[in-house]
């Protein structure tokens, strides 16, 4: 049955594979836009006495060829001098006669840009004429109210052919059945914790944008995205915070936008200047090269867009046929409640998606079961399985929303969690009775007791370390360092397949104790549960994590050799 059973996993894994094709054609990295931040521009521009297409034009020369455009609120319009604007009892200190009404607020200005406004607001208001002029009245404060954009810049922009990102922002006294970005905009990117409309007026606010492509940031999620993101295309933005950014060296901060762009599926590219022109300067450049260095285009991003293929269901066989060898490759009684265990655990934590979270789970596991390969034969079988495991993983688990980052995978710790869980359990043996009472009655010495608590610790290193998000005082800096080497210099693997790679030939190669022996390859099971972990990172291109976990095989292998021939003439020295 172990036969037929491999035989099925094979079959299912060489069927499923043109199920990648799809996505494989729609995540090539770029092109990419360089935006600028268009506050940052406007307060540049009034610092230097330039005006902003001044500024925007020596960007341009840098390869900025985008800029974001802010929705104005009326404090902006008062601060530009466009509008005056008063509380009621200022306003009766200037005209004492006139008839104010307690606790109003009134604006004046240009009549088009009230009306305008007037517009966007679901708030009452009137016009009243006070001295020689026509002022707004409303009975709230509407200082940091929507206003509109300064359309005359953005066609001025337009006309230059910059690519424009309108930044619109929600306010709970707002219309959603007038213009809501300015006509030239080429993205949407919403300013806030919310998208326009959050509240009841998402699909007034997907028709008002005319089919606009919207902006996915990353690290930021916004309340009513991924509605808006069924009916309009998307595009994955990347932008670091400027207290951030100010920490960070601009060769750094380009680093960081260039992995983005790619190894991530970063299409816009959402920039800052630096305080010091010359340190900006640096930075610009340096991403301009680097970028180009990399293979990344500059130009106008396209929608990633693609059909899955229905070849991906075909996965489903192989994950069942694992699970099956899991269970009958498991000690009795342990084998079918653990596949059953494997399967809520699944539905809990992923729902419809399931069947990728059970294949990160099984997979990576299923390599340690064949005892009878002798060697890196083993490692190599586990190896195997785990890729066959990423083929289920990614055929099933690639779609246009996961590619994306708005359905991202779920049930990542259990993947560094139940694989070395698994092969534990795989030790034991079939006559348990005999062998609680050994360990019962067993005397350890306090090297077996380090050890065993080194391997804990290594595994609740991978977990806390997990993703992209670790927090830094687990990373020493020295490993900082060295990642940023092995990302300058090819696609970076992760450490933790490294560690497990090269403990391989360490614990199969060398003479241990069995309780040993296992043990080590209860570590290397971590690694194993690492590649179905890389991989499920779909937003992550599939050559990207390929690489990737290639990169981690062969530097972990030859780490791991060389640490056998070390051991073996360490041996040799203790010895003699």
């Amino acid at each position: 049955m172990g036969s037929l059973l491999r035989i099925t996993v094979l079959l299912a894994a060489v069927l499923s594979l043109p199920a990648l094709w799809p996505r494989m054609q729609a995540e090539h990295p770029g092109p990419v836009v360089l935006i600028m931040d268009g506050e940052e521009v406007a307060d540049e521009a009034r610092f230097t006495g330039r005006t902003f297409l001044q500024v925007m034009q020596e960007y341009r020369a840098l390869g900025v060829e985008g800029v974001a455009l802010y929705e104005q609120s009326v404090r902006n319009w008062v601060n530009r001098g466009l509008l005056t604007y008063h509380s009621a009892n200022t306003l009766q200190l200037v005209y004492p006669n006139a008839q104010i009404k307690p606790g109003w607020f009134y604006l004046t200005g240009p009549q088009a840009l009230l009306e305008a406004m007037v517009a966007r607001w679901d708030i009452p208001s009137e016009k009243v004429l006070i001295g020689t002029q026509t002022w707004l009245a409303t009975p709230v404060n509407v200082d940091f109210f929507p206003a509109g954009y300064d359309q005359a810049l953005a066609r001025e922009l337009k006309a230059q052919g910059f690519y424009i990102a309108a930044r619109p922002f929600d306010h709970p006294y707002r219309t959603y059945d007038v213009e809501l970005i300015p006509p030239e905009a080429d993205v949407v990117v919403f300013a806030g914790l919310d998208v326009l409309g959050y509240n009841d007026n998402l699909e007034t606010v997907a028709t008002g944008l005319e089919g606009k492509p919207i902006a996915w940031i990353e690290g930021t999620p916004q309340r009513g995205f991924s509605q808006l993101a069924r009916t309009l295309s998307v595009r994955r933005l990347f932008g670091i915070r400027p207290e951030w950014q100010d920490k960070l060296t601009p060769a750094e901060t380009a680093d960081k936008f260039v992995l983005a762009a790619r190894e991530r599926g970063h299409q816009l590219l959402y920039l800052r200047p630096y305080r010091q022109p010359g340190d900006t300067q640096q930075f610009l450049t340096t991403l301009k090269r680097d970028l180009e260095r990399s293979g990344v285009p500059l130009g106008e991003p396209s929608a990633r867009e693609f059909t899955p293929s229905p070849f991906r269901y075909i996965a489903l066989l192989g994950i069942v046929a694992g699970l099956v060898l899991l269970a009958i490759g498991l000690p009795p009684p342990f084998g079918v409640p653990v596949a059953v265990l494997l399967v809520l655990f699944a539905l809990g934590v992923a729902r419809g998606d399931a069947a990728p979270l059970l294949a990160a789970m099984v997979f990576p596991a299923l390599g340690f079961l064949e005892r009878h390969l002798p060697g890196l034969r083993l490692w190599l079988a586990a190896v195997l399985y785990s890729l066959t495991g990423v083929i289920f993983l990614a055929a099933l688990g690639s779609t246009p929303q996961s590619v994306l980052g708005l359905d991202p995978f779920r049930g990542v710790s259990l993947t560094l969690v139940v694989p070395p869980l698994l092969v534990a359990l795989s030790f034991l043996p079939t006559d348990y009775k005999p062998a609680l009472n050994f360990l019962y009655n067993y005397q350890f010495k306090l090297g077996e007791v380090a050890i065993a608590l080194v391997g804990l610790a290594v595994v609740a290193l991978a977990v806390l370390r997990r993703g992209n998000d670790a927090a830094p005082s687990i990373v020493p800096e020295w490993e900082l360092q060295l990642r940023a080497f092995l990302q300058d210099v090819m696609v970076r693997p992760r450490f933790k397949e490294i560690f497990a790679h090269a403990l391989a030939p360490v614990a199969l190669l060398l003479p241990w104790p069995t309780w040993l022996k296992n043990a080590l390859l209860v570590l290397v099971a971590v690694g194993m549960g690492s590649i179905l972990n890389t991989f499920s990172h779909y937003h992550t291109p599939l050559s990207i994590s390929f690489f990737r976990v290639l990169n981690g095989i062969l530097i972990g292998l030859a780490a791991g050799l060389i640490g056998v021939w070390i051991i073996r003439r360490l041996r040799e020295w203790w010895l003699r």
